[in-house]
């Protein structure tokens, strides 16, 4: 997409696949088809996604990530003081990750999900130490 230019975030979903069962053993490449870049943003993108099933840890040592849900509802899982809090989203919904700290996400009956997401992205699928 071009910047300056309005981005059509119906449009861009039409080009992902939903994707039934994400796990945190899913392959990248078995799931690209469910992620769409919307747009180049600062030194990540904004990704729209359009999936069910529960993700690896993740984190952005670089800044925070925002978190919008566009259809359907997630838990978002952030590690906070060595405990993990879940924190339920539903359509028109949004969460700010702090940048560094390692969220994950349970979506059992599929959401269509856009983040701004700084890079790098850090992964593990076991808690992260």
């Amino acid at each position: 997409m071009t910047k300056g230019t309005p981005l059509s975030i119906q449009e861009a979903l039409k080009d992902t696949k939903f994707f039934a069962n994400r796990t945190p053993e899913t392959r990248t490449e078995d799931f690209q088809r469910a992620f769409t870049i919307l747009s180049e943003y600062r030194d990540g993108a904004i990704f729209l996604a359009n999936y069910a099933g529960n993700s690896d840890w993740e984190r952005h040592a670089n800044g925070d990530e925002v978190v919008y849900v566009l259809e359907g509802e997630t838990t978002l899982f952030l590690i906070e003081d060595d405990s993990e809090k879940g924190n339920p989203l539903k359509t028109g919904e949004l969460l700010v990750v702090p940048a560094k700290t390692w969220h994950r996400f349970e979506t059992p009956k599929g959401a269509k999900v856009m983040t701004i997401t700084p890079q790098p992205t850090d992964h593990s699928k076991d808690w992260p130490e």
